[in-house]
């Protein structure tokens, strides 16, 4: 299987193999920055040498400035590789269909085979630019911290002798969890892109016999179930300690509602803070929460029994 969708990649082999080459360059440099915070204190802020300092102060800026365009240059790759990847293989996919036989055609139904060209694909190519970003990073930086932390202290390195059998033996266990549930997952996707084609293509019916409350609880139980499935997976790899991306729209909604609003910040400064012109768009992203309900009510009841006394 993985040398049939490993023929997928074709002209984009430089691509997938420039960005791990770019990867390696961005574990070494930031597993050589410490080192060299290290020799700055050390050598140069300690001993108060400034020809140290200066020196050092150029190596860490060059080291910053090397791994910014390294990991600007692996993700490029990386992102040229898992596109292309999947445009030849769901060109290959395509191309498949229009060869099936008649008991293919009866095994696959049409909600499968939109689900294989769509999210299935989509899938794999996450799943192919992880293999050449994370999968390289992940095992380099293991590899180049190992080999600095012996070079500082053989003994303090013996913790990873430690450490790694226990992290092995619990991701061994978790992710074979993990994978049932995402198979799950995408055979629950299945019977969803089939109660959306059968509502599709038989809406007249369904309006002419008054059916659109039982689609909709149809739909609705299919989506709560891969809901709840992912939920469950999620819950899972964050046992696992496997980092989920947290984008730039979560981040806003952090900031506006747990750093400053929940802590007090005016409504007011927020908005101006994330650079918004209208309020209604800074309540978008600050919600009112219980906690500051509670805490907004408590500081009222204080106020208000300082300045009135409840009369006998």
């Amino acid at each position: 299987m993985i040398r049939r969708l490993a023929r997928c990649i074709r002209e984009y082999k430089w691509a997938a193999l420039l960005s791990p080459l770019c990867m390696v360059g961005e574990v070494a440099m930031e597993v050589l920055i410490p080192l060299v915070m290290a020799d700055l204190y050390d050598y140069g802020i300690k001993m108060q040498d400034m020809q140290v300092v200066a020196a050092k102060s150029g190596i860490l800026v060059l080291c910053a400035l090397a791994s910014l365009s390294f990991g600007v240059l692996s993700a490029a790759f990386a992102s040229k590789a898992g596109t292309g990847f999947a445009k030849n293989l769901r060109h290959d996919m395509y191309h498949q269909v229009q060869d099936f036989s008649f008991s293919n055609i009866d095994k696959f139904s049409t909600a499968s085979i939109v689900t294989r060209l769509t999210s299935d694909v989509a899938t794999l190519q996450n799943t192919f630019q992880m293999m050449i970003r994370i999968a390289i990073r992940c095992p380099m930086m293991l590899i180049l911290a190992l080999v600095s932390a012996m070079g500082i202290s053989v003994r303090l390195s013996l913790v990873y002798c430690v450490a790694l059998p226990i992290l092995i033996c619990a991701l061994l266990c978790l992710i074979p969890k993990v994978f049932r549930i995402f198979d799950r997952v995408f055979r629950t996707y299945d019977k969803m892109n089939n109660v959306v084609q059968e509502n599709v293509h038989g809406i007249r019916v369904v309006k002419s016999f008054v059916r659109e409350d039982r689609e909709t609880e149809k739909f609705t139980s299919v989506s709560g179930t891969i809901y709840k499935d992912f939920c469950k997976a999620e819950r899972i790899m964050s046992l696992a300690g496997i980092p989920r991306h947290i984008t730039f729209h979560s981040a806003r909604h952090t900031f506006a509602t747990t750093v400053t609003l929940t802590q007090g910040v005016p409504l007011e400064t927020v908005s101006k803070m994330l650079g918004h012109k209208r309020i209604t768009t800074t309540q978008i992203y600050a919600k009112i929460t219980n906690d500051k309900i509670r805490r907004d009510m408590a500081a009222l009841s204080e106020k208000l029994n300082s300045v009135f006394k409840v009369a006998q």
